[in-house]
C-alpha cells in the first residue's frame, strides 16, 4: 500500500460522493483516485486506478454494492488480491448487511456516522482490520450464524490454533485491532500480525469480518446481552 491511502468510493448519487470526497480530501493521507456511479463500474476502476479501499453503498439502480462487492471478490487469486470493500448504509437491515460480509465486505459502516468514524473507518480497513459498526454488529452477527457462514471452515479448526492464536482471535472477535491486542497482550504489533495471518490461514477466512464471525459461531467469544 502506498503512503496515502487509494479510495475509490462508489455510490450512484452525486451529492454523496461529492461529501465523502471533500471529508476525506480534508485529511491528510487520503487520495480519492476514482469514483463510480454504479456497481457495474467497479472492476474497470479498481483494474485502472488500484486502490487500497473501495467505499461501497449497497443499494443502487443497476448492480447493487452487495453484487458488485460478490463479483469483485470473485476475481481474487494468488497473483490478483483485491482492496477490501467498506460497505456504507443507511440500512439497519440485519440480513442485508449479513449478506454484505457473506459477500466478501470488510465491514460496515451507517452513512449517519460522523465524518471522524468514516476516516478511522477507511484507515482500519486499508491496514487490514474489519469494521464493524458496533451499534448494529450483534444482530448482524446473529442473523450472519443463523444463515449460515462463508467461510468452509468447522470446529476442528479451532484445534489447529495455537494457546496464544485462541487468545488472538478471541480479542478480534471482541472487536479489537491490531495495536490494541499488542498492547493487551503486551507484544508487538508485528507478532500480533504474525497471529493474525497464521488463524486466517488454520481458519480457512481471508478477512477479519470472517474470522470475527467465526469466533462468535464457535464460542470463542460469547455474544453479549
Amino acid at each position: 500500500m502506498s503512503e496515502e491511502i487509494r479510495v475509490l468510493l462508489v455510490d450512484d448519487q452525486e451529492l454523496v460522493r461529492s461529501g465523502l470526497r471533500r471529508i476525506l480530501r480534508r485529511k491528510d493521507g487520503f487520495d480519492v483516485v476514482a469514483e463510480c456511479a454504479d456497481g457495474d463500474e467497479v472492476p474497470a476502476a479498481v483494474t485502472a486506478h488500484s486502490p487500497d479501499v473501495v467505499v461501497m453503498d449497497l443499494r443502487m439502480k443497476r448492480v447493487s454494492g452487495m453484487e458488485a462487492t460478490r463479483r469483485l471478490m470473485g476475481t481474487e487469486s494468488d497473483h490478483h488480491r483485491v482492496p477490501p470493500v467498506l460497505v456504507l448504509t443507511t440500512f439497519r437491515d440485519e440480513e442485508l448487511l449479513s449478506e454484505a460480509l457473506r459477500a466478501g465486505a470488510a465491514g460496515f459502516v451507517l452513512k449517519e456516522s460522523s465524518a471522524e468514524e468514516l476516516i478511522r473507518a477507511v484507515r482500519l480497513i486499508a491496514a487490514g482490520e474489519s469494521v464493524l459498526d458496533p451499534a448494529i454488529t450483534a444482530s448482524v452477527l446473529d442473523t450472519y450464524r443463523s444463515t449460515g457462514s462463508p467461510s468452509k471452515s468447522d470446529a476442528a479448526a479451532l484445534g489447529r490454533l495455537t494457546a496464544r492464536e485462541r487468545t488472538v482471535l478471541e480479542l478480534i472477535g471482541r472487536g479489537l485491532t491490531n495495536d490494541e491486542i499488542a498492547t493487551e497482550l503486551v507484544i508487538s504489533v508485528v507478532t500480533v500480525k504474525s497471529h493474525v495471518g497464521a488463524i486466517f490461514r488454520a481458519l480457512g477466512v481471508r478477512d477479519r469480518a470472517a474470522a470475527v464471525v467465526f469466533a462468535f459461531d464457535h464460542g470463542v467469544v460469547a455474544p453479549r446481552g
